[in-house]
């Protein structure tokens, strides 16, 4: 059965319109148009794009499949759509040195071809101010080959830390893990629970923790080597330790905007860019008078 039969099919036994399935996909963010999804179901076009192949793990839950009951029919015409330029999102040489040796310790390969394509980062901060733990859900492409694993890292520009503890909550497990003799650069191996082959997607999801002894962290942040097509940062403050100052900082090739924020009373705030990378967006805080004040 191709992949116009199929959908063709699921559709009608799920009784379901093209206009209720395309307004379905527009409330999780992925707007076909009503004519793209008659394309696909008559087979005259077939989804090839990164958006339209994110659409395609939807309807396989809208209409209640398998995950991988359409996109596993699309066949070898499936493209990763461009993929933009590749760029290490902090204007440090030294870093970024420091971050190739730790892909290469691991295993993995510089720079890492997986696209993010969704990045989700949640990061709640205690009573005393201290960032306790950030969680990061994110939808990754396999660009190129099969995909059996990802490396991910955790940096301190200029100032040494220990390993913190990385968990993996979903999609996969830690795998091999290293930190850089530095100090500032401590990574590990996400293994996926099912390989994925280009340019399918799957989503994962791992934690960081910082244990109490845990030198002061004062910001979070995500630096993405290729564009992403959604960015969230969502940091939560105990109500006990609500900062007197937030700014948001992206940086990109252009260079950095700092932005100030206010909290209005709310114990917790995010920011978000869609289309985004290379590049890092990060939140910074602080209790009493800023320091340029």
């Amino acid at each position: 059965m191709s992949f116009a039969q199929a959908l063709s099919a699921a559709i009608r036994m799920r009784g379901l319109t093209l206009s209720r399935l395309h307004a379905r996909l527009a409330a999780r963010g992925n707007p076909v148009s009503m004519a793209t999804l008659s394309y696909w179901r008559s087979g005259a076009r077939h989804p090839e794009g990164a958006q339209s192949l994110a659409a395609i793990a939807d309807l396989e839950e809208l209409l209640d499949l398998d995950r991988g009951a359409l996109l596993d029919r699309l066949g070898p015409t499936m493209r990763t759509g461009p993929l933009g330029a590749t760029a290490f999102p902090f204007d440090e040489e030294l870093m970024e040195q420091r971050v190739r040796e730790t892909f290469v310790a691991m295993g993995g390969v510089y720079p890492d071809p997986t696209r993010e394509q969704t990045i989700h980062v949640v990061t709640d901060v205690g009573p005393d101010g201290r960032v306790l733990r950030r969680t990061s859900r994110i939808l990754i492409q396999a660009t190129s080959g099969v995909l059996s694993a990802t490396p991910y890292v955790e940096m301190s520009p200029g100032t040494p830390i220990p390993a913190p503890e990385f968990t993996a909550i979903g999609g996969g497990r830690v795998g091999a893990r290293h930190s850089h003799p530095s100090g500032v650069v401590h990574g590990f191996m996400f293994e996926l629970e099912h390989p994925i082959t280009a340019p399918a997607s799957a989503l994962i999801e791992w934690a960081v923790e910082y244990p109490p002894d845990f030198p002061d962290n004062d910001g979070t942040g995500y630096g993405i080597a290729l564009q992403s097509r959604e960015l969230l940062l969502w940091t939560r403050f105990d109500p006990a330790a609500v900062p007197d100052w937030v700014e948001e900082i992206e940086e990109t090739p252009a260079g950095e905007v700092v932005t100030p924020r206010t909290l209005d009373g709310a114990t917790s705030l995010h920011a978000i860019r869609r289309s985004f990378g290379p590049g890092a967006l990060s939140m910074r805080w602080g209790y009493g008078e800023h320091p340029d004040d």
